[in-house]
């Protein structure tokens, strides 16, 4: 299989080339600009929907590239990588492929905040993601650089000030037309990269800007409201320059957990695994950072940096005296490199070779390439829909770091969600949306739209209302079937197997609740598991896996023709067993949320005449983000409970008087029907 992947990458510039000669006659139905992970998504996802989609990127060799760490999932992000392969999407399998040291953080606590994460070999993920890309029916690749948006007058039937119908190369005058543009730009919008005093155009070392034109289109054709952020990457170290044996040894997981619903087993063998390590900074690394912040201009930006994966510099200025973390992470196999998360850095390369050299194992550790930082320039999201389109302009949608969100998984997230929906919507089919309580990309999406970033958003479980139902064991049955049966981006074989194993759960649940026996002889049959006695003295199969000492095998052993034939969904059960009482207590408050997220606010609306009681600055709160249900309105900084009750009625009434138009309107057709004709 690795063979037949290389040798379909080595004609992938071949044929490039010939797919670039036909773009000038050609009309796609998307057009996906950008090639990292959001961009890689969204092509992938459109063309699943059924659109022609072409997926424009600077390099054809960067596709797919992990420019920061190696690394997929995580606490938070890990949920999110399970269901974007739920819903077919390209990470978690290439994950699965490319891991070299798999773990489950988070494994003290429950199921449900569990982190599935892998650290990843650079070359192996990006060959995946390129071979799955060619081989994609209705996907064609074009190395190239997009000048500007092209923008016409909308249409009066869709809300928005402007159309967007393609995009300009800036190879000359040649354009390319499309019904709906996916902008995945990431750090490369308006980018800057900052070492010591030396600040260059760029989004990634090695890489051009993105052109000045694409920049000046959002801000000023479109009039989007626009900020910036920053972010940084640390050196990359020389391995054997490395004293390992000073940090402390991280192995993997002994049986390494795949991300994909698809596979059974990773790539890579258990005991071909590489570990990790962990050390801490000393004082040294303070003292040096505070020594060299006269030379360090990036970290002085007024530029809203990342909260949750700062600079070195940033971690010491905030929390002086403290010992911080820096995980030696392997970047791959055959790898000469380590990847030092945590000592991201923006300070003269001569300064950061002194700041690690502080650090015990890295005493003598040489810097193959040193750390830098980016500035780039983001979108408000909150000027985007549900669906992720910009609200001002049709056809027009966004993903990924464009959108002020930081991290491969959130980036992947929002590109396959875009794909899906910029694909629909060149084949006139309506928008779909994920609510907050049915998947961690809808409560990504939802706090986009509604809340805005005011520095880069990361996700984690905590965000999430309902996480003992959002897992990761559960993102299959969750939206495999609505992928399929709704937005139309899940294969039929994908489908398939997520009714099998919906159909085997329920039936394996059903033998377990048919399972009643009294208390006593649950303890005959399960001598070291304390069943204590109680008024109700019968118990099924259902309340005795949720005790901690019972595991569905040892149920398994005691009814065999009743339970072997589920073994191979023994963990799902035992998890499903212990979260049966929390789901059922967030059932209805889930129903009522949906219900609130059902009500549509027409985009219409003209907040400011608005004939109910609302207070002057919650009118401007809604006529600034517009929110497209009412849910989404209740999660608005600064709403009141009084202004949702007045709104909630508001809609009741015009729903109602719609309804009773409607009705005189039918009931006036059969009068008419009814009357005799005459000539």
């Amino acid at each position: 299989l690795f063979q037949l992947r290389l040798r379909h990458l080595a004609n992938f510039q071949v044929l490039v080339s010939r797919y670039a000669s036909q773009l000038a006659h050609q009309q796609y139905d998307v057009i996906v600009v950008g090639g990292g992970h959001a961009g890689t998504e969204a092509a992938a996802a459109a063309a699943r929907v059924g659109a022609e989609t072409l997926l424009v990127s600077q390099k054809i060799q960067t596709i797919g590239a992990l420019s920061c760490n190696p690394s997929l999932g995580g606490i938070g992000k890990g949920q999110l990588v399970k269901e974007i392969d739920a819903l077919d999407g390209l990470c978690g399998r290439a994950g699965d492929w490319a891991g070299i040291h798999f773990s489950i953080l988070n494994r003290r606590k429950g199921p449900a905040v569990w982190g599935p994460r892998a650290q990843l070999d650079r070359q192996y993920y990006r060959e995946f993601i390129q071979s799955e890309l060619l081989s994609t029916p209705r996907l064609t690749v074009l190395e190239g650089s997009v000048e500007e948006l092209l923008v016409t007058e909308p249409k009066p039937d869709e809300p928005g000030q402007h159309r967007v119908t393609g995009i300009r190369l800036a190879n000359g005058s040649q354009l390319v037309s499309a019904s709906s543009v996916v902008l995945t730009t990431g750090t490369f919008l308006a980018g800057s990269l900052f070492v010591g005093q030396t600040t260059v155009p760029g989004g990634r070392v090695g890489d051009a800007p993105s052109s000045a034109g694409l920049s000046h289109t959002l801000k000023e054709r479109l009039r989007l409201r626009m900020g910036r952020l920053r972010t940084g990457t640390p050196p990359r170290i020389v391995k054997e320059s490395v004293d390992l044996s000073l940090a402390v040894l991280h192995p993997p997981d002994t049986n390494p957990t795949p991300f994909s619903f698809l596979n059974k087993q990773t790539r890579c063998k258990p005991e071909e695994q590489l570990p990790c390590h962990l050390t801490y900074t000393t004082p040294g690394v303070e003292k040096v950072v505070k020594e060299s912040l006269h030379l360090n201009c990036h970290i002085h930006q007024d530029t809203k940096g990342p909260r949750y994966c700062p600079s070195i510099e940033s971690r010491v200025l905030r929390f002086p005296g403290r010992q911080h973390q820096v995980w030696l992470e392997p970047e791959g196999l055959t790898s000469e490199l380590l990847y030092p998360q945590g000592l991201s850095m923006t300070m003269p390369p001569e300064m950061q070779l002194s700041l690690i050299r502080e650090i015990p194992p890295l005493q003598r550790a040489e810097i193959h390439t040193p750390g830098y930082g980016v500035q780039y320039d983001f979108v408000c999201p909150t000027q985007l829909s549900p669906a992720l389109q910009v609200k001002s302009t049709q056809g027009l949608f966004l993903a990924g770091q464009i959108n002020g969100t930081t991290g491969y998984e959130e980036a992947a997230a929002q590109g396959l969600w875009a794909g899906v929906n910029a694909a629909r919507r060149a084949l006139s089919m309506p928008p779909v949306t994920l609510s907050r309580t049915e998947s961690y990309i809808g409560v990504l999406i939802d706090d986009l739209v509604c809340r805005g970033v005011t520095e880069p958003y990361r996700m984690f479980t905590s965000r999430a209302e309902f996480r003992t139902a959002l897992r990761p064991d559960n993102a299959d049955l969750r939206l495999s079937l609505k992928g399929f049966e709704e937005v139309g981006c899940v294969s039929s074989e994908r489908y398939q197997e997520a009714l099998r194993v919906k159909n085997s759960l329920a039936d394996a649940l059903a033998a377990l609740q048919d399972l009643t026996l009294s208390r006593h002889n649950w303890r005959k049959m399960l001598p070291d598991v304390h069943i204590s006695d109680a008024k109700n003295s019968v118990l099924n199969g259902m309340a005795v896996l949720q005790y901690n000492q019972v595991s569905y095998e040892m149920l398994a052993s005691c009814f065999p023709e009743v339970l072997c034939p589920f073994v191979e969904f023994s963990q799902r059960l035992k998890i499903e067993a212990v979260y049966k009482p929390h789901c059922d207590l967030q059932k209805k408050e889930m129903d009522r949320i949906q219900k609130e997220e059902s009500m549509f606010l027409p985009q219409d609306i003209d907040y400011f005449s608005l004939p109910v009681s609302l207070s002057q600055e919650v009118r401007e709160i809604l006529d600034r983000f517009r929110p497209s249900t009412l849910g989404a309105a209740t999660r608005l900084q600064g709403m009141t409970p009084a202004a949702i009750v007045h709104l909630l009625k508001y809609v009741k009434q015009t729903k109602k008087r719609a309804q009773r138009n409607r009705s005189d309107q039918r009931e006036e057709i059969e009068d008419q029907c009814k009357r005799p004709f005459v000539l």
